[in-house]
C-alpha cells in the first residue's frame, strides 16, 4: 500500500510517499518539502491568506517531484492523505482540495490525518523507533502537551498548556528582542552564547503538581527584563537573556516530561514537533531519562517542522490497524480546531 501524504496546516507545504504492509513500520519511499519562511519573514509573523495562496503555487510541483524521486506513477497510488486539521483553515483547504482532487481523478480513496498526530507518529519514521506504550511530549506551534501513548488512535491526555505553548514562549520572547521571524531557532542560536544563568526567570506551573503547562508569564518577565535593560542593550546581554529564556523553558519541559512517566510508570518518552529539534531540550532530556532507564526518542531533524511524511505515516499506521477507513465520496472539510483525544 503506497500512500501519498499533502500537508499544509501553517506556512510549510509538505508531500511525501509511505509505503506499508501488514509486516511492519511504514517506510519513507520520498518528501518534498517548502518553507515560507522567507516570504513572511517581512511581517514578523504567518499571514494566513499568503500562505493559502503559496500552497496552491507548491502542492502539485512538490508532488511531481516525489513521484518523480519515487519512481512512482499516479496509479501506483492506493491512499492520497491530507492534513484535516488543526492549522489555519484557509491552509487545510488548499491541501484538502488538491488532495480529494486527485483521489477523484484517480479514482483512488483519501483520508484526512490529524496533524499532531502526525507529529506524535513521526518517530516511527526515525532509524530507532519506539514501541508502544510510550509518553509523548508534543511540542509544535502552538500546541504543548503530553499524552499518554498505547496504540495509534489510543490516547489519554495528560497535561496541556493553559495559555502559551512552548513554541510560542520562543517566538514571542525572539520577536521582543529584535530576532526575526521564525523567532524560535534565532534564539536558539543566540543562547549558544549567552549563560543562562545570568537572569533569573519564572518556571511557570514547574511545581503545580499537575502536567499543565503555562508560559504567558516567562514571555512577560523576558518584556519587563528588556526593558530594565533599555533600548541600548547590548548584544552579549540578549545573548545571556536568549540563554536563560531558553532554559526557562526547557527546564518546565522536562520536569514534566519526567514526572509523567513516572505517574504512568512508563519508561519510554517520544518528543516530537518543532520545539523537539531544540539541541538543548534534547541534551538536558537525554541526560535526565538516561539517569532513571527511560528511552528517549525524537524525529529526524528534518521531520521534526511540518511536513508530508508524518501525514502519509499516519494514514498508513490507521489504515493497517484496521481503525480507519479511506473515502471515496471525495467530499471534505477541515478543522481548524480539532482535539487529538477525540481524533
Amino acid at each position: 500500500m503506497k500512500v501519498l501524504g499533502v500537508e499544509s496546516s501553517c506556512d510549510e507545504t509538505g508531500v511525501a510517499l509511505v509505503e506499508a504492509d501488514a509486516s511492519g513500520v511504514p517506510r519513507l519511499l520520498a518528501h518534498a518539502l517548502h518553507s515560507q519562511i522567507d516570504m513572511h519573514q517581512a511581517y514578523g509573523g504567518v499571514v494566513p491568506e499568503l500562505a493559502s495562496r503559496d500552497h496552491i503555487r507548491r502542492v502539485l510541483p512538490l508532488a511531481r517531484q516525489v513521484l518523480s524521486e519515487a519512481s512512482c506513477g499516479l496509479q501506483e497510488i492506493d491512499v492520497v492523505a491530507f492534513t484535516r486539521g488543526p492549522g489555519l483553515a484557509g491552509a487545510l483547504l488548499v491541501g484538502a482540495g488538491v488532495a480529494c482532487a486527485l483521489g477523484a481523478a484517480l479514482g483512488k480513496p483519501v483520508l484526512g490525518v490529524h496533524h499532531l498526530e502526525g507529529h506524535l507518529l513521526s518517530p516511527f519514521l526515525a532509524s530507532d523507533p519506539p514501541e508502544f506504550p510510550f509518553i509523548a511530549l508534543l511540542v509544535s506551534g502552538g500546541h504543548t502537551q503530553l499524552m499518554r501513548v498505547d496504540d495509534v488512535g489510543q490516547y489519554e491526555l495528560l497535561g496541556e498548556t493553559i495559555d502559551d505553548a512552548a513554541g510560542e514562549a520562543f517566538d514571542k520572547s525572539a520577536k521582543m528582542m529584535g530576532l526575526g521571524y521564525p523567532g524560535g531557532p534565532a534564539l536558539a542560536r543566540l543562547a549558544e552564547f549567552g549563560d543562562a544563568t545570568t537572569f533569573e526567570l519564572p518556571r511557570p506551573l514547574l511545581h503545580s503538581g499537575n502536567l499543565d503547562f503555562s508560559f504567558a508569564g516567562l514571555k512577560t518577565a523576558v518584556r519587563t527584563q528588556l526593558l530594565k535593560l533599555g533600548s541600548n542593550v547590548c548584544e552579549q546581554d540578549k545573548a545571556h537573556l536568549a540563554a536563560s529564556t531558553q532554559q526557562a523553558i526547557v527546564d518546565v519541559l522536562v520536569k514534566k516530561s519526567l514526572a509523567a512517566l513516572k505517574a504512568t510508570g512508563l519508561k519510554r518518552l517520544v518528543v516530537a514537533g518543532g520545539v523537539g529539534a531544540n539541541a538543548r531540550l534534547r541534551e538536558k532530556l537525554n541526560a535526565e531519562c538516561a539517569k532513571r532507564q527511560c528511552r528517549v526518542h525524537y524525529p529526524e531533524l528534518a521531520l521534526c517542522t511540518d511536513n508530508g511524511a508524518m501525514i502519509a505515516l499516519a494514514a498508513a499506521m490507521r489504515l493497517q490497524r484496521g481503525i480507519a477507513t479511506a473515502g471515496v465520496d471525495y467530499a471534505f472539510d477541515v478543522r481548524p480546531r480539532w482535539d487529538l483525544a477525540a481524533a
